[in-house]
């Protein structure tokens, strides 16, 4: 894959080291030619200064032949417009941007932008180390042995039936979040990238449940 990152920060610079050792071309942007430093002297990838969602600089940094982009400059309106472009500009299907504000995060979300909310994140991801659950749980009955828990699938059950899940693992779908709005699956409702999926499980069969929605549903079938 070819990706494109906006944003030479902490954040940026990771997720460009990252990509690049894991065989992937990386081009990055950023308005601050020293932000580069940080990408360390072993980077291969390119890199371009300018604004992010300037379309010389964006072909620049070859978006027009990438599979991926990230926003994750310190901007919210930055990050939200340069991704608005990188998608609908230049039909990039993989794009996610960073937004510090959880009220503009949702409403961008609406718009069909996957975003990553830096301070719901980092709260989900604090809960998720004080409690023992495994997934982010919703709610739980009194008597504690039922959750309704967000799960994260692997890419490949996307495109497939969502009702697949009940065939599959011990839980059952109540509901899916496709872009910021609730909706309750029926037979003929297919997964889409970006859904978020809220199951009803077991405490017992939690783990479990990970376990499977972790694999593509061909393995399971097999």
């Amino acid at each position: 894959m070819h990706v494109v990152i906006m944003g030479c920060g902490r954040v940026g610079s990771s997720l460009a080291t990252d990509l690049e050792a894991a065989g992937h071309t990386v081009a990055v942007i950023d308005q601050a030619r020293e932000a580069f430093r940080r990408l360390g002297p072993n980077f291969k990838g390119k890199t371009v200064t300018g604004v992010g969602f300037d379309r010389d600089v964006l072909r620049e940094a070859g978006i027009q032949d990438a599979d991926a982009f990230a926003a994750v400059s310190n901007g919210d309106n930055s990050n939200i417009l340069a991704a608005r472009v990188a998608r609908e500009t230049y039909g990039v299907q993989n794009v996610v941007a960073r937004i510090y504000d959880p009220g503009r995060a949702e409403i961008y979300q609406r718009l069909g932008i996957p975003t990553v909310a830096t301070v719901l994140w980092a709260t989900d991801q604090i809960m998720r180390r004080l409690l023992p659950e495994g997934s982010r749980s919703e709610w739980r009955d009194a008597s504690g042995t039922v959750q309704l828990c967000e799960m994260h699938p692997h890419n490949d059950w996307y495109g497939r039936q969502i009702l697949l899940i009940d065939e599959l693992t011990p839980a059952r779908v109540a509901f899916i979040t496709r872009l910021g709005v609730g909706l309750i699956p029926d037979e003929h409702t297919v997964l889409q990238q970006g859904d978020l999926i809220h199951v009803m499980v077991s405490d017992e069969d939690i783990a479990k449940t990970e376990e499977i929605l972790a694999n593509s549903p061909d393995g399971e079938r097999q």
